[in-house]
């Protein structure tokens, strides 16, 4: 079963801060990968518990699943994404 993906408005600014060709690549990897197979990742703990990461090379995509939907809530470097 594919979810379908929604965008919170604030991942607008966490793709503007990524090369072009990093953005396409993390947004392909979303729409085909992490699309098909959410509940395949990791579950976070702490500050963040319940929510899920996905990751991409050095990237971290930050998601909750909410029924037939994938809600992306953070987009950044693994260094940066926990932060905030």
């Amino acid at each position: 079963m594919a979810y379908r993906i929604v965008y919170k408005k604030s991942i607008q600014r966490d793709i503007k801060k990524l090369d072009k060709s990093e953005a396409s690549h993390l947004l392909d990897h979303i729409e085909n990968e992490l699309s098909n197979r959410p509940e395949s990742f990791p579950i976070l703990k702490g500050h963040f518990a319940g929510m899920r990461k996905y990751r991409v090379g050095n990237y971290r995509v930050i998601y909750v699943i909410m029924g037939e939907e994938i809600i992306i809530l953070r987009i950044g470097d693994r260094k940066e994404v926990y932060k905030k």
